[in-house]
């Protein structure tokens, strides 16, 4: 019996004479599709309860080289069996790849997909192979921003946001006019669509506190090459009283300050929430970290794509509320729509 309950709240039977529950997500709306700089208004969204017919969907990531995409990856799982249909997915390898997830783009346009769930590398690079495809599916954005053309709904939250409740974690503890504190900076890959807004975001928000960026350093989200840009600024900066940066960094520097035994003397501030980051929080050893809901994100951008398919599409742009995770909040907020089980490893098709 306790079988069969798993497998009905994982949404793949239904049990006798049980009634479904319909789904509702609270998410936040901007005012203006696509303009994460417009106001956004909280809205009681309520999800499809069935896709009409098993519809092949084709998802492409950056990469799944950190905990990030993975639970982007739970999410969109979770959702498609929900819903009942298929999806193939697809990796680059890594923010610097652009050529390769081209490639992957026109390979879903050949076989003939019904639409196309795009986490892109770059914010203009792939916008010519998005035109030319949507004129084939309908094209869901999801997660990280990219140009408007040719895109039919974006699953996102605000990049700009998620840099400036870094940057405010910083002015809240050093407010202008207080000692100065040195920081170093290590916004993520460089030429990736999301990284310019956290970098304006974290600039906008860290313009109010007496901290003096000293160190920058841009690079993959992979966990090797973080490692080795925090050792870089720890041998060649001096003095350094912050590290801030992606998950992969902020996971990295906890390792790297342990060994150096630096962990009481250097704070660690992330611009997102992963596995290592969020035990980092709970531990002390990470400060603070906004949480975008990674696993609600992916679950909304398979939703959008079933609407678009259907045409049912009523909002085309919506995103979680980001919220900032504390070693004081954390235990309330938990993990269930931000962080895939510990137990769970990429799936690449769903459905067949």
């Amino acid at each position: 019996m306790k079988f069969l309950q798993s497998l009905f709240l994982a949404g793949l039977v239904t049990l006798p004479g049980a009634v479904a529950t319909a789904e509702t997500w609270d998410l936040q709306v901007p005012s203006v599709a696509f303009d994460d700089d417009s106001p956004t208004e909280a809205q009681t969204y309520q999800a499809l309860d069935r896709a009409a017919k098993p519809w092949r969907l084709c998802v492409i990531y950056p990469h799944l080289k950190d905990a990030y995409w993975l639970s982007v990856n739970y999410g969109m799982v979770e959702e498609a069996r929900r819903l009942g249909v298929t999806f193939d997915l697809y990796e680059a390898g890594g923010y610097p790849n652009l050529k390769r997830q081209i490639e992957q783009v026109e390979t879903c346009g050949k076989r003939k997909m019904d639409a196309l769930i795009l986490g892109p590398v770059s914010y203009e690079g792939l916008t010519p192979s998005v035109v030319r495809i949507a004129r084939q599916m309908p094209v869901i954005a999801a997660v990280n921003d990219m140009d408007d053309a040719g895109v039919t709904a974006k699953s996102s939250v605000s990049w700009r946001e998620m840099g400036a409740a870094a940057g405010r974690e910083i002015a809240r503890r050093h407010p202008k006019g207080s000692a100065p504190v040195r920081l170093a900076w290590f916004p993520g890959p460089k030429g990736a669509g999301w990284v310019q807004f956290v970098d304006r975001g974290f600039m906008e928000a860290l313009a109010e506190s007496s901290a003096e960026i000293v160190a920058t350093r841009f690079g993959d989200t992979g966990l090797e090459q973080q490692v080795l840009l925090v050792e870089d600024v720890l041998d060649r900066v001096p003095d350094i009283d912050y590290l801030v940066g992606s998950g992969p960094m902020a996971e990295a520097a906890v390792s790297v300050l342990r060994a150096r035994r630096l962990g009481g003397r250097i704070g660690i501030v992330s611009t997102y929430v992963s596995h290592g980051v969020y035990r980092g929080i709970k531990r002390g050893r990470i400060l603070a970290a906004p949480t975008d809901f990674a696993v609600l994100q992916g679950r909304l951008a398979v939703e959008f794509a079933v609407r678009a398919i259907e045409g049912k599409l009523t909002i085309r742009h919506a995103g979680p509320r980001i919220v900032t995770l504390t070693p004081e909040n954390i235990d309330s907020i938990g993990t269930a729509e931000s962080l895939a089980p510990a137990s769970f490893v990429p799936v690449f098709k769903v459905g067949y």
